[in-house]
């Protein structure tokens, strides 16, 4: 018996603009796309109940993430969020403006600083190098949106400038990152992580390029393509981190976090022993915090 699925007539209810625009069929990609990203939320949601208080850090990050992605891309399938923007190259081919989804950058904001905070926390470098990588992650995804903005062949200035920022990135955290990795003893999952990471950043400029940037493939196949890399990359990076997260020592990765900020679990530390009158009973409050 045939499943019969409702008509998806999202392009009716949302008009899309003249020129190149998304088609329904790149609509429904999207709209399987959103389902997967909110299974993504809730499977992570329940799976955090199975780790203890203190090792939840990365269900936390992945849940946003995959929240945020699930925002854009319900945004991207209903046909909103989104500018026609006057374009230089291939226009004989695909006419002389295009429709571009700014709700991609968006998720971008999010995604790439998620991942980068995941593995800067994952190899122990320092909070000013987590917060360096992420700027250089706002850098290279603001350029990007610029860029696609500009009807001009100066957008590839703005390229080259994200690009320039792309290569700090990859060179952080594939090289000044896994020293410190090795140290705590996660060299070998970082490397897997970190790995990965960049293999699908590569893929990003590729795709820009040949979309928002040079006009070459048109709106349904770019979404196409950026949504397979946006569910590699969300979704796998989620499940691994969740995972690969069971066998580590958070002791020796040190990421207890308390009060005091981020400090070795092996210790003293005044608000993970609460001080009790023995008289009453009672538990001070104001030196006793639960565990994150």
């Amino acid at each position: 018996m045939a499943i019969l699925l409702p008509r998806n007539d999202v392009l009716n209810v949302h008009p899309a603009p003249q020129g190149q625009h998304l088609s329904v069929h790149g609509s429904d990609w999207l709209w399987a796309a959103t389902a997967l990203f909110a299974f993504n939320t809730l499977v992570l949601f329940a799976l955090k109940f199975k780790a203890s208080r203190g090792e939840r850090l990365w269900h936390y990050i992945w849940i946003v993430t995959n929240l945020v992605a699930t925002f854009a891309y319900f945004a991207m399938a209903a046909n909103l969020a989104w500018d026609v923007v006057s374009q230089r190259n291939q226009v004989r081919q695909h006419g002389p403006t295009r429709q571009i989804f700014w709700a991609k950058y968006v998720l971008w904001v999010v995604s790439f600083p998620a991942a980068i905070l995941a593995m800067g926390i994952l190899s122990g470098v320092s909070w000013a190098t987590i917060v360096f990588n992420i700027f250089l992650s706002w850098i290279w995804v603001i350029g990007y949106l610029v860029a696609a903005y500009v009807p001009s062949n100066y957008k590839w200035g703005f390229f080259a400038f994200a690009a320039l920022a792309h290569v700090f990135l990859a060179f952080e955290t594939l090289f000044r990152a896994r020293s410190s990795a090795n140290r705590v003893g996660i060299n070998r999952d970082y490397t897997m992580l970190s790995g990965w990471t960049n293999l699908l950043w590569l893929l990003y400029p590729i795709a820009w390029g040949v979309s928002d940037g040079g006009n070459v493939i048109g709106v349904t196949k770019s979404m196409i393509f950026f949504g397979i890399l946006d569910v590699l990359f969300i979704t796998t990076l989620s499940y691994a981190f969740v995972v690969l997260s069971r066998r580590w020592d958070y002791s020796r990765l040190n990421i207890a976090f308390t009060q005091y900020g981020r400090v070795p679990i092996t210790g003293t530390y005044p608000e993970k022993h609460a001080t009790t009158d023995h008289h009453s009973g009672v538990t001070d409050p104001h030196t006793a915090a639960p565990a994150v």
